[in-house]
């Protein structure tokens, strides 16, 4: 896992955990469908404060979780103490070989080296066992939401934008699958701006810039009749891709 990613979100763990909106069970059932029923190790790769983890653990599943930030880390023990929790990256996986019936990643896989977090990846799952990358996106097909993600950008939106497919062809890996899933997250015009601050492309500007951002994006919400006052639903779309191990 690239160091940017060990190294950007540390001192902003908690605003994560708390604005970071989770990932419908639905997405997560067909993530580890090919597995058939019944309680599955996986391992949340990546797993940040643990927004994925608490869906796994919904779910019945043995979770291991995996993350290199110590904050991160420490925050989803905090919400998920039942969870083996343990310090790692995507490029050097702590745990041994075949172990695995799965590894999810959420909202992270573009911070990996494919190169090498792919056999890493491989190595700890059993045959036939499962990888599946999700990612939360703003649902841009409703007209309000797209105009509030134009209004959102800030000067290194274009280079931080998140490839939905970073999910490359190995030989070690078949039978790719996509999916999207509706979904929601009720906001407040003020949690939501707190949401956008979490994202990388608002922590690295320098600080005028963000204070920028943030009345724009403040300014444009309170001109909207959908959130301009009181809770709101936030339209999103869950995106997975789905690739078995040979």
């Amino acid at each position: 896992m690239r160091t940017r990613r060990a190294n950007s979100f540390g001192a902003h763990a908690s605003a994560y955990a708390e604005h970071r909106p989770d990932y419908p069970l639905a997405a997560v059932r067909w993530a580890l469908e090919p597995l058939g029923e019944g309680p599955r190790d996986v391992l949340d790769l990546g797993a940040g404060t643990g927004k994925l983890t608490g869906g796994l653990v919904a779910e019945g599943h043995h979770v291991t979780a995996v993350e290199p930030n110590e904050s991160m880390l420490s925050e989803l023990v905090r919400h998920h103490g039942s969870v083996r929790a343990l310090p790692g990256t995507a490029e050097r996986i702590p745990l041994p070989d075949g172990t695995l019936d799965a590894v999810v990643v959420g909202q992270a896989f573009h911070w990996f080296d494919p190169e090498r977090a792919l056999p890493e990846i491989a190595r700890v799952l059993r045959p036939g066992g499962v990888l599946a990358a999700l990612w939360n996106d703003y649902d841009t097909s409703v007209p309000w939401v797209a105009d509030f993600v134009r209004t959102a950008r800030s000067s290194v939106s274009a280079q931080d934008e998140l490839a939905f497919d970073p999910l490359t062809e190995h030989e070690l890996f078949t039978d790719p699958a996509p999916a999207a899933f509706e979904h929601v997250h009720r906001r407040t015009a003020e949690t939501l701006l707190a949401m956008v601050n979490t994202h990388s492309h608002a922590l690295v500007i320098a600080a005028d810039e963000r204070a920028e951002l943030n009345a724009r994006m403040l300014a444009f919400l309170k001109s909207r009749p959908e959130t301009a006052d009181g809770e709101f639903d936030l339209p999103l779309t869950t995106y997975v891709k789905r690739l078995r191990r040979v």
